[in-house]
Protein backbone atom coordinates (compact mmCIF):
# COMPACT_ATOMS: atom_id res chain seq x y z
CA UNK A 1 0.00 0.00 0.00
CA UNK A 2 1.45 3.35 -0.79
CA UNK A 3 1.26 5.30 2.49
CA UNK A 4 3.99 6.78 4.55
CA UNK A 5 1.94 5.85 7.95
CA UNK A 6 -1.76 4.83 7.85
CA UNK A 7 -3.15 8.20 8.30
CA UNK A 8 -1.74 9.61 5.19
CA UNK A 9 -1.80 7.88 1.86
CA UNK A 10 0.41 9.67 -0.68
CA UNK A 11 -0.87 10.87 -4.04
CA UNK A 12 -0.55 8.01 -6.68
CA UNK A 13 -2.95 6.16 -9.64
CA UNK A 14 -3.50 3.47 -11.38
CA UNK A 15 -4.14 2.92 -14.67
CA UNK A 16 -6.57 0.42 -16.80
CA UNK A 17 -5.16 -3.16 -16.21
CA UNK A 18 -2.91 -2.42 -13.64
CA UNK A 19 -3.25 -3.94 -9.93
CA UNK A 20 0.03 -1.88 -8.81
CA UNK A 21 -0.50 1.73 -8.11
CA UNK A 22 1.96 4.01 -9.01
CA UNK A 23 3.31 6.35 -6.46
CA UNK A 24 3.19 10.51 -7.62
CA UNK A 25 6.00 11.68 -4.35
CA UNK A 26 8.86 10.00 -3.00
CA UNK A 27 11.21 10.24 -0.63
CA UNK A 28 13.94 12.80 -0.76
CA UNK A 29 16.43 11.29 -0.57
CA UNK A 30 15.90 7.99 -2.61
CA UNK A 31 17.33 8.93 -6.12
CA UNK A 32 15.65 5.67 -7.69
CA UNK A 33 12.12 6.43 -5.81
CA UNK A 34 12.43 10.23 -7.37
CA UNK A 35 13.19 8.95 -10.96
CA UNK A 36 10.47 6.53 -10.60
CA UNK A 37 8.21 9.59 -9.35
CA UNK A 38 8.97 11.55 -11.57
CA UNK A 39 8.12 9.17 -14.46
CA UNK A 40 4.62 8.35 -12.97
CA UNK A 41 4.05 11.89 -12.76
CA UNK A 42 4.29 12.61 -16.74
CA UNK A 43 2.65 9.78 -17.39
CA UNK A 44 -0.48 11.25 -15.31
CA UNK A 45 0.30 14.57 -16.57
CA UNK A 46 0.22 13.19 -20.31
CA UNK A 47 -2.95 11.28 -19.84
CA UNK A 48 -5.10 14.03 -18.10
CA UNK A 49 -4.10 16.84 -20.87
CA UNK A 50 -5.70 14.01 -23.48
CA UNK A 51 -8.40 14.17 -21.30
CA UNK A 52 -9.32 17.34 -20.91
CA UNK A 53 -9.08 18.02 -24.67
CA UNK A 54 -12.01 15.58 -25.10
CA UNK A 55 -14.56 16.98 -26.79
CA UNK A 56 -17.24 16.16 -23.83
CA UNK A 57 -15.95 17.11 -20.21
CA UNK A 58 -17.88 16.67 -17.09
CA UNK A 59 -16.78 16.80 -13.43
CA UNK A 60 -19.38 15.50 -10.87
CA UNK A 61 -17.99 16.75 -7.51
CA UNK A 62 -18.76 15.65 -4.34
CA UNK A 63 -18.53 16.86 -0.39
CA UNK A 64 -15.09 16.22 -1.17
CA UNK A 65 -14.20 18.85 -2.80
CA UNK A 66 -15.64 21.30 -0.67
CA UNK A 67 -13.48 20.11 2.49
CA UNK A 68 -10.60 21.72 0.86
CA UNK A 69 -12.15 24.93 1.74
CA UNK A 70 -13.28 24.54 5.15
CA UNK A 71 -16.99 23.33 4.28
CA UNK A 72 -18.39 20.65 6.92
CA UNK A 73 -18.79 17.28 5.81
CA UNK A 74 -21.75 15.45 5.98
CA UNK A 75 -21.14 13.22 9.01
CA UNK A 76 -20.50 16.79 10.46
CA UNK A 77 -23.87 18.22 9.40
CA UNK A 78 -25.59 14.99 10.87
CA UNK A 79 -23.50 15.80 14.29
CA UNK A 80 -25.01 19.53 14.06
CA UNK A 81 -28.47 18.35 13.20
CA UNK A 82 -28.88 15.30 15.01
CA UNK A 83 -26.36 15.96 18.07
CA UNK A 84 -23.59 13.58 19.25
CA UNK A 85 -24.94 11.73 21.51
CA UNK A 86 -28.30 12.24 19.61
CA UNK A 87 -30.92 14.59 20.81
CA UNK A 88 -34.68 13.45 22.10
CA UNK A 89 -36.22 15.69 19.36
CA UNK A 90 -33.89 14.14 16.76
CA UNK A 91 -34.76 10.01 17.90
CA UNK A 92 -38.62 11.22 18.14
CA UNK A 93 -38.47 12.10 14.72
CA UNK A 94 -36.55 9.37 13.26
CA UNK A 95 -38.70 7.03 15.54
CA UNK A 96 -41.55 8.92 13.42
CA UNK A 97 -39.97 8.24 9.89
CA UNK A 98 -39.18 4.81 10.68
CA UNK A 99 -35.15 6.05 10.14
CA UNK A 100 -32.74 3.85 12.02
CA UNK A 101 -30.68 6.64 14.03
CA UNK A 102 -27.26 4.45 14.19
CA UNK A 103 -27.67 5.32 10.23
CA UNK A 104 -25.80 8.79 10.37
CA UNK A 105 -27.00 9.95 6.52
CA UNK A 106 -28.86 13.19 7.11
CA UNK A 107 -30.14 13.24 3.64
CA UNK A 108 -31.76 10.21 3.89
CA UNK A 109 -33.52 11.34 7.44
CA UNK A 110 -34.35 14.19 5.63
CA UNK A 111 -35.73 12.39 2.70
CA UNK A 112 -38.37 10.63 5.17
CA UNK A 113 -39.07 13.17 7.42
CA UNK A 114 -40.20 15.65 3.89
CA UNK A 115 -41.84 12.27 2.60
CA UNK A 116 -43.58 11.89 5.80
CA UNK A 117 -44.84 15.16 5.69
CA UNK A 118 -46.53 15.48 2.24
CA UNK A 119 -49.16 12.77 3.89
CA UNK A 120 -49.40 13.72 7.59
CA UNK A 121 -48.73 17.43 8.83
CA UNK A 122 -46.96 17.00 12.46
CA UNK A 123 -45.86 20.35 14.23
CA UNK A 124 -43.16 18.45 15.97
CA UNK A 125 -42.24 16.87 12.96
CA UNK A 126 -41.95 20.67 10.60
CA UNK A 127 -40.57 21.76 13.44
CA UNK A 128 -37.56 19.47 13.77
CA UNK A 129 -37.26 19.70 9.47
CA UNK A 130 -37.14 23.71 9.78
CA UNK A 131 -34.47 23.41 12.68
CA UNK A 132 -32.59 21.38 11.00
CA UNK A 133 -32.58 23.21 7.11
CA UNK A 134 -31.42 26.68 9.70
CA UNK A 135 -28.51 24.49 10.94
CA UNK A 136 -27.56 23.02 7.56
CA UNK A 137 -27.69 26.53 5.88
CA UNK A 138 -25.77 28.15 8.67
CA UNK A 139 -23.40 25.74 8.38
CA UNK A 140 -22.69 25.08 4.43
CA UNK A 141 -22.52 29.27 4.34
CA UNK A 142 -20.57 30.73 7.25
CA UNK A 143 -17.21 28.72 6.59
CA UNK A 144 -16.94 30.77 3.01
CA UNK A 145 -13.88 32.51 2.48
CA UNK A 146 -11.97 33.32 -0.81
CA UNK A 147 -8.63 33.26 0.83
CA UNK A 148 -9.72 29.14 0.91
CA UNK A 149 -10.69 28.81 -2.36
CA UNK A 150 -7.60 28.77 -4.46
CA UNK A 151 -8.28 24.84 -5.55
CA UNK A 152 -11.23 26.04 -6.95
CA UNK A 153 -10.43 28.84 -8.53
CA UNK A 154 -7.37 26.81 -9.83
CA UNK A 155 -9.41 24.16 -10.83
CA UNK A 156 -11.96 26.38 -12.83
CA UNK A 157 -8.65 28.77 -14.37
CA UNK A 158 -7.23 25.77 -15.96
CA UNK A 159 -10.38 23.54 -17.27
CA UNK A 160 -12.05 26.82 -18.62
CA UNK A 161 -9.20 26.90 -20.71
CA UNK A 162 -10.32 24.57 -23.36
CA UNK A 163 -10.82 25.21 -26.88
CA UNK A 164 -13.76 27.20 -28.00
CA UNK A 165 -15.18 24.38 -30.42
CA UNK A 166 -15.37 21.84 -28.07
CA UNK A 167 -18.72 21.44 -25.48
CA UNK A 168 -18.89 23.50 -22.53
CA UNK A 169 -17.48 22.40 -19.08
CA UNK A 170 -20.38 20.46 -17.18
CA UNK A 171 -19.91 20.70 -13.68
CA UNK A 172 -22.72 18.50 -11.38
CA UNK A 173 -22.30 18.88 -7.90
CA UNK A 174 -24.02 17.41 -4.75
CA UNK A 175 -22.56 20.41 -2.76
CA UNK A 176 -25.30 22.76 -1.41
CA UNK A 177 -22.37 25.74 -0.89
CA UNK A 178 -21.51 27.82 -2.95
CA UNK A 179 -17.79 27.66 -3.61
CA UNK A 180 -17.71 27.09 -7.30
CA UNK A 181 -19.62 30.31 -7.86
CA UNK A 182 -17.66 32.18 -5.71
CA UNK A 183 -14.70 31.11 -7.72
CA UNK A 184 -15.81 31.43 -10.69
CA UNK A 185 -17.07 35.19 -9.76
CA UNK A 186 -13.51 35.61 -8.26
CA UNK A 187 -11.92 34.79 -11.91
CA UNK A 188 -14.68 36.76 -13.86
CA UNK A 189 -15.83 33.31 -14.82
CA UNK A 190 -19.28 32.95 -15.75
CA UNK A 191 -21.29 29.67 -14.73
CA UNK A 192 -24.53 28.77 -16.46
CA UNK A 193 -27.05 27.61 -13.38
CA UNK A 194 -30.29 27.69 -14.72
CA UNK A 195 -31.55 31.18 -13.77
CA UNK A 196 -32.47 33.76 -15.52
CA UNK A 197 -29.54 36.97 -15.91
CA UNK A 198 -31.87 39.74 -14.73
CA UNK A 199 -32.66 39.76 -10.97
CA UNK A 200 -34.45 38.91 -9.27
CA UNK A 201 -32.71 35.52 -10.66
CA UNK A 202 -35.48 32.75 -11.48
CA UNK A 203 -35.05 29.29 -12.58
CA UNK A 204 -35.69 28.02 -15.44
CA UNK A 205 -33.95 25.09 -17.22
CA UNK A 206 -33.59 26.87 -20.85
CA UNK A 207 -31.14 29.03 -19.61
CA UNK A 208 -28.90 25.57 -19.98
CA UNK A 209 -29.39 26.00 -23.70
CA UNK A 210 -28.18 29.56 -23.79
CA UNK A 211 -24.13 30.75 -24.09
CA UNK A 212 -22.48 33.74 -24.46
CA UNK A 213 -20.80 35.26 -27.17
CA UNK A 214 -18.48 38.39 -27.71
CA UNK A 215 -19.90 40.51 -30.68
CA UNK A 216 -16.51 42.79 -31.73
CA UNK A 217 -17.99 46.61 -32.21
CA UNK A 218 -15.67 46.24 -35.85
CA UNK A 219 -18.58 43.57 -37.09
CA UNK A 220 -16.04 41.15 -37.33
CA UNK A 221 -17.99 36.86 -36.31
CA UNK A 222 -18.87 36.68 -33.00
CA UNK A 223 -16.37 34.48 -30.94
CA UNK A 224 -17.16 32.26 -27.60
CA UNK A 225 -16.83 34.11 -24.38
CA UNK A 226 -14.38 32.52 -22.50
CA UNK A 227 -14.34 31.48 -18.75
CA UNK A 228 -18.32 29.70 -19.10
CA UNK A 229 -19.09 26.52 -17.79
CA UNK A 230 -22.67 24.93 -16.80
CA UNK A 231 -23.29 24.57 -13.51
CA UNK A 232 -25.32 21.45 -11.93
CA UNK A 233 -26.52 21.31 -8.18
CA UNK A 234 -27.96 17.98 -8.01
CA UNK A 235 -29.02 18.45 -4.44
CA UNK A 236 -30.33 22.02 -4.04
CA UNK A 237 -28.00 25.36 -2.84
CA UNK A 238 -28.21 27.55 -0.30
CA UNK A 239 -29.09 30.14 -2.25
CA UNK A 240 -32.48 28.60 -3.47
CA UNK A 241 -35.84 30.04 -2.28
CA UNK A 242 -38.83 28.15 -3.28
CA UNK A 243 -42.05 30.60 -3.40
CA UNK A 244 -45.28 29.97 -2.37
CA UNK A 245 -46.37 29.53 -5.99
CA UNK A 246 -43.94 27.23 -6.78
CA UNK A 247 -41.28 29.82 -7.90
CA UNK A 248 -37.87 29.20 -7.66
CA UNK A 249 -35.73 32.22 -6.82
CA UNK A 250 -31.75 32.88 -5.84
CA UNK A 251 -31.71 34.70 -2.47
CA UNK A 252 -28.81 35.02 -0.09
CA UNK A 253 -30.54 33.89 2.66
CA UNK A 254 -33.83 32.04 2.50
CA UNK A 255 -35.48 30.97 5.29
CA UNK A 256 -35.96 27.49 6.59
CA UNK A 257 -39.35 27.17 4.96
CA UNK A 258 -38.56 28.39 1.11
CA UNK A 259 -34.89 26.61 1.68
CA UNK A 260 -34.87 24.57 -1.46
CA UNK A 261 -32.19 21.43 -0.03
CA UNK A 262 -32.99 18.08 -2.25
CA UNK A 263 -32.25 15.19 -0.57
CA UNK A 264 -32.66 12.54 -3.27
CA UNK A 265 -31.43 9.58 -1.69
CA UNK A 266 -34.80 8.24 -1.27
CA UNK A 267 -35.56 8.75 -4.93
CA UNK A 268 -38.72 7.36 -4.66
CA UNK A 269 -40.33 10.49 -3.24
CA UNK A 270 -42.17 13.40 -5.39
CA UNK A 271 -39.30 15.68 -4.57
CA UNK A 272 -36.99 13.55 -6.80
CA UNK A 273 -39.65 13.94 -9.76
CA UNK A 274 -39.44 17.78 -9.70
CA UNK A 275 -37.17 20.66 -10.88
CA UNK A 276 -34.81 21.69 -10.53
CA UNK A 277 -33.94 18.03 -9.33
CA UNK A 278 -35.34 16.77 -12.90
CA UNK A 279 -33.39 19.04 -14.76
CA UNK A 280 -30.63 18.56 -13.31
CA UNK A 281 -30.85 14.42 -13.38
CA UNK A 282 -31.97 14.17 -17.15
CA UNK A 283 -28.65 16.25 -18.03
CA UNK A 284 -26.42 14.16 -15.96
CA UNK A 285 -27.63 10.98 -17.48
CA UNK A 286 -27.43 12.54 -20.88
CA UNK A 287 -24.04 13.59 -20.15
CA UNK A 288 -22.57 10.48 -19.28
CA UNK A 289 -23.93 8.73 -22.18
CA UNK A 290 -22.01 11.45 -24.99
CA UNK A 291 -19.28 9.99 -27.09
CA UNK A 292 -15.60 11.28 -26.33
CA UNK A 293 -16.39 12.34 -22.78
CA UNK A 294 -14.41 12.72 -19.94
CA UNK A 295 -16.16 12.33 -16.69
CA UNK A 296 -13.96 13.25 -13.62
CA UNK A 297 -15.26 12.36 -10.57
CA UNK A 298 -13.69 14.17 -7.20
CA UNK A 299 -14.50 14.19 -3.78
CA UNK A 300 -17.92 11.73 -4.05
CA UNK A 301 -17.99 8.28 -2.34
CA UNK A 302 -20.48 6.72 -4.52
CA UNK A 303 -22.95 6.27 -1.43
CA UNK A 304 -25.40 7.65 -3.47
CA UNK A 305 -27.41 5.02 -6.20
CA UNK A 306 -29.34 7.80 -7.90
CA UNK A 307 -26.00 9.11 -9.01
CA UNK A 308 -23.31 6.04 -9.11
CA UNK A 309 -25.52 3.86 -10.65
CA UNK A 310 -26.07 5.66 -14.11
CA UNK A 311 -22.23 6.30 -14.25
CA UNK A 312 -21.65 2.51 -14.08
CA UNK A 313 -24.30 1.56 -16.56
CA UNK A 314 -22.53 4.40 -18.53
CA UNK A 315 -19.07 2.70 -18.68
CA UNK A 316 -20.70 -0.83 -19.50
CA UNK A 317 -22.21 0.83 -22.48
CA UNK A 318 -20.71 4.14 -23.40
CA UNK A 319 -17.55 3.05 -25.43
CA UNK A 320 -15.98 6.11 -25.48
CA UNK A 321 -16.11 7.16 -21.94
CA UNK A 322 -13.08 8.10 -20.13
CA UNK A 323 -13.51 7.52 -15.99
CA UNK A 324 -10.73 9.35 -13.37
CA UNK A 325 -12.29 8.83 -10.35
CA UNK A 326 -10.24 11.13 -7.66
CA UNK A 327 -10.10 11.05 -3.98
CA UNK A 328 -7.29 10.54 -1.21
CA UNK A 329 -8.22 7.55 0.25
CA UNK A 330 -8.71 5.62 -3.44
CA UNK A 331 -5.98 2.78 -2.75
CA UNK A 332 -8.38 1.65 -0.12
CA UNK A 333 -11.61 2.59 -1.42
CA UNK A 334 -11.13 0.03 -4.05
CA UNK A 335 -10.52 -2.86 -1.88
CA UNK A 336 -13.19 -1.46 0.74
CA UNK A 337 -16.69 -2.67 0.77
CA UNK A 338 -18.81 -0.20 -1.38
CA UNK A 339 -20.11 -2.19 -4.27
CA UNK A 340 -19.75 0.47 -6.71
CA UNK A 341 -16.08 1.37 -6.12
CA UNK A 342 -15.54 -2.49 -6.56
CA UNK A 343 -17.43 -2.48 -9.92
CA UNK A 344 -14.92 0.83 -11.08
CA UNK A 345 -12.02 -1.54 -9.86
CA UNK A 346 -13.13 -4.86 -11.47
CA UNK A 347 -13.80 -2.82 -14.97
CA UNK A 348 -10.56 -0.98 -14.59
CA UNK A 349 -8.80 -4.20 -14.29
CA UNK A 350 -10.20 -5.90 -17.05
CA UNK A 351 -9.31 -2.97 -19.31
CA UNK A 352 -12.10 0.08 -19.72
CA UNK A 353 -11.14 3.45 -19.45
CA UNK A 354 -10.91 3.74 -16.11
CA UNK A 355 -8.24 5.66 -13.91
CA UNK A 356 -7.95 6.45 -10.14
CA UNK A 357 -5.88 9.37 -8.65
CA UNK A 358 -5.04 9.18 -4.47
CA UNK A 359 -5.33 12.81 -3.84
CA UNK A 360 -7.18 15.50 -2.50
CA UNK A 361 -8.89 18.09 -4.45
CA UNK A 362 -6.46 20.74 -3.71
CA UNK A 363 -3.73 18.22 -4.90
CA UNK A 364 -5.52 17.19 -7.91
CA UNK A 365 -6.36 20.92 -9.18
CA UNK A 366 -2.93 21.27 -9.43
CA UNK A 367 -2.20 18.36 -11.29
CA UNK A 368 -4.41 19.99 -14.05
CA UNK A 369 -2.21 20.69 -16.74
CA UNK A 370 -2.70 24.19 -17.88
CA UNK A 371 -4.25 24.14 -21.51
CA UNK A 372 -3.81 27.65 -22.58
CA UNK A 373 0.36 27.29 -21.59
CA UNK A 374 0.94 24.86 -24.85
CA UNK A 375 2.73 26.06 -27.80
CA UNK A 376 0.84 25.25 -31.22
CA UNK A 377 3.70 22.98 -31.46
CA UNK A 378 3.31 21.18 -28.15
CA UNK A 379 -0.34 20.83 -29.03
CA UNK A 380 0.60 18.98 -32.00
CA UNK A 381 3.59 16.89 -30.36
CA UNK A 382 1.09 15.65 -28.00
CA UNK A 383 -1.66 14.55 -30.83
CA UNK A 384 0.87 12.75 -32.92
CA UNK A 385 1.89 10.66 -29.09
CA UNK A 386 -1.59 10.08 -28.90
CA UNK A 387 -1.79 8.36 -32.21
CA UNK A 388 1.55 6.78 -32.65
CA UNK A 389 2.02 4.69 -29.26
CA UNK A 390 5.27 2.55 -28.71
CA UNK A 391 5.37 -1.12 -30.14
Amino acid sequence: MTTHDEDKPIKAFKAPREVEWRPLEAKPDDDDQQRRARNNQEELHNMLLGSLQMQHVVVLAGSGCSLSAGAPSMSDLWDAVVGKPATEEAKTAATTVNHDITTENIEALLSRIEASLQLNEEAALRQFLNDSKRIILQQCSDFLNEEKLAAHRRFLHRLSRRRARDQRLKIFTTNYDLCFERAASALGGIAIDGFSFTAPRRYDPRYFNYDLVRRPRSGEDASYLEGVFLLYKLHGSVSWARKSDGTLLEEMKPTPDEACLIYPAAGKYQQSFSQPHLESMAQYLSAVREPNTCVVVAGFGFNDDHLSEPLLAAVQSNPHLRLIIVDPYAEQQTTGENKYWQAFNSLACKGEDIWFVAADFEAFSEMVPDLKSLTPADTLMKAVQGVIKPS
